[in-house]
């Protein structure tokens, strides 16, 4: 399981609801001294995230020739992003949930999954829900039952990465390496800035 406590100077998939989410609020500003290397406050833990990091790999042991814990980092981007698990170039997320409370693929996990199939050229990514009880809570060991893993496919939205994250991302990055503070006028004196303009523009990892 790749797990690196330092998240300053990367953007990682599960970053991307702060990218194109609003840059004003104090939660932005609070993530954006994170990745400038300014503060740093440990990644919240509880019960329920710890025992889905240890099942991860006992999940995804129910994908056949699946590679775990890859990473795909595009430093033009400074975007670094982890991989639960991929068969080929089927992208495999791995969620938790508490049984009798229901699945279902939220806004930001939409949106880490947009990123996850740029950043490997893949068009092919599910997220495989596996239901927990109490006791899965108490105990790391009670082996997986591969018919409740749920499989959602999440499609991806060309419109979405190339129309507002990548700009956005891109903008990102360049503050991050003048160590500035990102603005919305700023941004958008910056996209009239490039040449030939957003339309013809092009990206690594694309």
């Amino acid at each position: 399981m790749i797990r690196s406590r330092d998240r300053s100077g990367w953007f990682g998939a599960s970053d991307t609801s702060h990218v194109v989410g609003d840059w004003g609020t104090a939660t932005f500003r609070c993530w954006w001294m994170e990745k400038l290397g300014i503060s740093y406050k440990p990644k919240f833990q509880n019960k329920y995230t710890l025992a889905g990091t240890y099942y991860e790999h006992a999940i995804l042991d129910t994908v056949p020739s699946c590679e775990k814990d890859r990473q795909i980092c595009i430093p033009e981007l400074g975007l670094r992003v982890n991989y639960d698990g991929m068969a080929g170039k089927s992208i495999k997320e791995v969620k938790t949930y508490k049984e009798g409370n229901g699945f279902r693929v939220t806004k930001a996990y939409w949106r880490q999954a947009q990123a996850e199939m740029f950043a490997a050229g893949s068009r092919d990514l599910e997220i495989l829900a596996y239901p927990f009880t109490e006791e899965h809570y108490k105990n790391y060991f009670i082996p997986v039952d591969k018919d409740k893993v749920r499989h959602f496919p999440v499609e991806y939205d060309g419109e979405f990465v190339e129309c507002e994250w990548l700009p956005r991302l891109a903008y990102l990055k360049h503050c991050l390496d003048a160590g500035a503070w990102p603005g919305k006028e700023d941004f958008e004196r910056w996209e009239n800035t490039k040449a030939g303009g957003r339309r013809q523009r092009t990206y690594p990892g694309k």
